[in-house]
């Protein structure tokens, strides 16, 4: 649970801290303007960087659990529920 509440937190902070940044970045000389399209752009793309990074751990995750637990594997044991089922026989 605390890994998942510093993921999030981590996450708000990629998002509040470039905003307030943006807030505060007119300048206080007439004619400073923001380009949006720069900083929207901007943050497009740290925002798809970020979630093809996610992805990436997600999917290699998912690859790593189906490999390492198939039913093939040299180490895989029967689990207690297994085990029971097996003795049991069919239903």
């Amino acid at each position: 649970m605390k890994d998942l509440l510093g993921l999030f937190l981590v996450l708000a902070i990629l998002v509040v801290i470039p905003t307030a940044d943006y807030v505060f970045a007119a300048g206080d000389e007439p004619g400073e303007y923001i380009d949006r399209r720069v900083l929207i752009w901007n943050l497009f793309f740290k925002m798809m960087v970020v979630a093809f990074t996610v992805g990436a751990v997600v999917s290699g995750t998912i690859i790593w659990i189906c490999w390492r637990f198939r039913e093939s594997h040299p180490n895989a044991t029967p689990t207690e529920y297994e085990k029971a089922g097996i003795e049991a026989g069919p239903a």
